[in-house]
């Protein structure tokens, strides 16, 4: 009797085990490539995704969009496409790199001209800076940062980009824009509202017109190559909820 007790709790626990393991097997990794103006904000997301979702987990890479783009081009593996200027997200269309009817618009922004905590100057609006004392400033790189290049465009159309060339800093994301900033290398910056929310080191100068330069649009699609089809697009419709679209808010991001 004794053996056979032995006997059955050793197939008992096979058993479990291989219960176990069967369920370990339908979990989902989803791997999601992402502006990196949405840190922080898609950390967020994510937590509330997964709530919902016990059996998906995402992972998150961020990078300006530019060089996210040329990943996914290049064959990355990426199920999920955040980005901060539509550009992008064209380019992997014409190359059908994207599923074409998961592509939302999810999310707007705004730029704002900041500083570090410990300076500050009297300036209202772009057009001010050339009289003002202001030697560096840091931006994205325009031809891949996207902040970078509405920030280009709203200091072309100001009329001040030519004046003050020779002060930029160019940065490879939003994050080391921020970085930049908060550190003193740069006294000051243009970077997205929503940046003003995950640093408590800079400070808002002034608001950037929002007529200077293109609407700061984010969109999300599946990935034409996504090996996890469904999940991706549970996601892509998930940033249209009621409830992501409140995190977005509370980020300072816009509907």
């Amino acid at each position: 009797m004794r053996y056979v007790t032995f006997a059955f709790l050793i197939i008992s626990t096979m058993f479990i085990a291989g219960c176990s393991s069967e369920q370990n097997t339908d979990e989902t990794t989803l791997p999601v490539a992402a502006a990196s103006s949405l840190s922080g904000t898609l950390s967020e997301l994510k937590k509330a995704f997964e709530s919902e979702h016990r059996d998906i987990t995402l992972t998150l890479n961020y990078e300006a969009s530019g060089k996210l783009s040329q990943q996914i081009r290049s064959g990355a593996p990426v199920d999920v496409f955040l980005t901060s200027d539509p550009k992008w997200m064209d380019r992997l269309a014409q190359e059908d790199a994207i599923v074409a009817d998961t592509r939302i618009d999810f999310a707007q922004n705004s730029l704002v001209f900041v500083s570090s905590r410990n300076k500050s100057i009297s300036a209202s609006q772009l057009s001010d800076l050339p009289n003002m004392e202001v030697e560096q400033i840091a931006i994205g790189s325009p031809d891949s940062v996207s902040a970078g290049k509405y920030a280009k465009q709203a200091m072309t159309a100001s009329g001040i980009w030519d004046n003050l060339e020779d002060r930029l800093i160019y940065t490879n994301n939003a994050q080391q824009t921020l970085t930049y900033i908060e550190s003193g290398r740069a006294e000051f910056g243009i970077v997205c509202a929503s940046d003003l929310t995950q640093s408590d080191l800079i400070k808002e100068i002034f608001p950037v017109d929002k007529a200077l330069h293109e609407p700061i649009q984010y969109q999300a699609a599946v990935t034409s190559t996504s090996s996890t089809m469904e999940a991706s697009k549970e996601f892509n419709q998930f940033l249209k909820t009621d409830k992501a679209q409140s995190i977005l808010r509370e980020n300072g991001f816009m509907d």
